[in-house]
């Protein structure tokens, strides 16, 4: 293969200017979520520009999904190119939205800078470099091997920052990650260059609730603090629960080394009156709280069972309960996702190390994500087992003031992941 490999990585050099174009343009449409800002602009504006290069592009809205809405509709993006014969199918899979801006920024957000090799903004790193890598090396691809077997996909997608279920979770339930159609997925997230992630961690969020009763503050002791009773609850968690998860550990390759214990985040909290409006200037009521409430967020390892995991947590809510009077709870399921790893020896993985070592001249890193992404949905609805993500970018700059992403580093990925199409097609 090694006169298709120099074509196919010249054609990759030879698209470095329309890469980082491609990529300034997708940043500077604030795809922002929440609430889902500009979804549609994205799409329509990437499609029209696939469709020039001959793809076939479908504009799909995720109609009765989480967080869809006449206001803020989930709008995703598939596009296939279609070989000149029967074959299998890859998918790149990409998130288009991102989350907010933030403090410390000392770039426009929104701008799309380039200095020093890199291009700077929101969504650079996670993900919308990673979703132009993922296109240019298609059409590099398909510049240097035009009589390829099999078909090339390329989706934009909603809602990964906050689930993928108006995104990757939607389009799999319609079929568009089906085995019978996709064979192969990538998902480009910022993983670095040399880096397989085979997987993810698993997630369990749940809201718990104590209860209370109201009285006047200053005769607490008619009422009965669901704070206080909040409070007994978190110093029970640092008492037991977190020791406990700290002895947890797993032999999946999870990044960074912290992450390979099982671990749990209080998201929120909230209790007694609500916040008031903006621009109220006056004093909260003289009240005891009622009501308390935070969402945790678990996540567990592959050797975990998440009915033990549930069953820690609702354990620890009874110890509470036995040894505290007038205690009360709730606890809600949110959501949750089980552990996904797929295995080295599968074709994708397999073809990607191929390829890294090619670009790279470097045996790849194997490693697992801290946290989820959607390939939980290709997998648990999809039934497609064949993913991983191989993107550009470094995945500590995601969601951080100055978010950027390396130029070279698209380049590269962009000529592994060119390179892989070679090998699966």
């Amino acid at each position: 293969m090694t006169d298709i490999t120099d074509r196919i990585l010249a054609e990759v050099a030879a698209r470095r200017e329309a890469l980082v174009a491609l990529t300034q343009d997708l940043v500077r449409i604030p795809t922002l979520n929440p609430p889902g800002r500009n979804y549609r602009d994205l799409v329509e504006w990437l499609g029209h520009r696939m469709e020039a290069q001959g793809w076939q592009v479908e504009l799909l809205r995720a109609e009765g999904a989480i967080g869809d809405s006449d206001t803020w509709p989930r709008w995703n993006l598939v596009a296939r190119y279609e070989g000149t014969r029967p074959g299998d199918c890859v998918h790149f899979n990409g998130h288009h939205d991102v989350v907010e801006v933030g403090n410390g920024w000392t770039k426009d957000p929104f701008g799309g800078e380039v200095e020093d090799g890199k291009i700077y903004g929101r969504g650079t790193c996670d993900m919308k470099g990673g979703i132009a890598t993922a296109i240019i090396a298609a059409e590099a691809f398909i510049a240097a091997n035009p009589d390829f077997a099999g078909a090339i996909e390329v989706s934009a997608t909603a809602d990964e920052e906050s689930g993928g279920y108006g995104g990757v979770a939607w389009l799999a339930e319609q079929g568009y990650f089906s085995p019978e159609r996709v064979q192969h997925v990538i998902i480009p997230e910022p993983l670095n260059k040399d880096r397989i992630c085979l997987g993810h961690r698993g997630v369990w969020w749940a809201e718990i609730e104590t209860k209370g009763r109201i009285a006047h503050g200053s005769m607490p002791f008619l009422g009965d603090s669901a704070i206080r009773h909040m409070g007994a609850v978190l110093e029970e968690m640092e008492r037991t629960l977190y020791p406990l998860l700290a002895r947890k550990r797993t032999d999946m390759p999870v990044v960074p080394d912290g992450a390979k214990q099982s671990t749990l985040n209080i998201n929120s909290i909230h209790g007694g009156e609500p916040e008031p409006e903006p621009g109220f200037t006056g004093f909260p009521a003289p009240c005891v709280a009622d009501r308390a409430r935070i969402v945790i967020d678990r996540r567990f390892l592959l050797e975990e069972d998440i009915g033990d995991v549930k069953d820690e947590v609702k354990a620890l809510l009874e110890r509470v309960k036995d040894s505290r009077p007038g205690f009360d709870y709730e606890i809600r399921d949110m959501h949750e996702v089980i552990p996904t790893m797929t295995d080295e020896s599968a074709p994708v993985v397999r073809s990607t190390a191929a390829a890294i070592e090619k670009v790279l001249g470097a045996q790849p890193d194997y490693v697992v994500s801290p946290g989820t992404y959607d390939q939980k949905h290709i997998d648990r609805i999809g039934r497609l087992h064949n993913c991983i993500a191989y993107g550009p970018g470094v995945l500590d700059l995601a969601h951080q003031p100055d978010e950027w992403i390396g130029i070279d580093d698209m380049v590269d990925s962009a000529g592994v992941m060119a390179l892989v199409l070679a090998e699966l097609l």
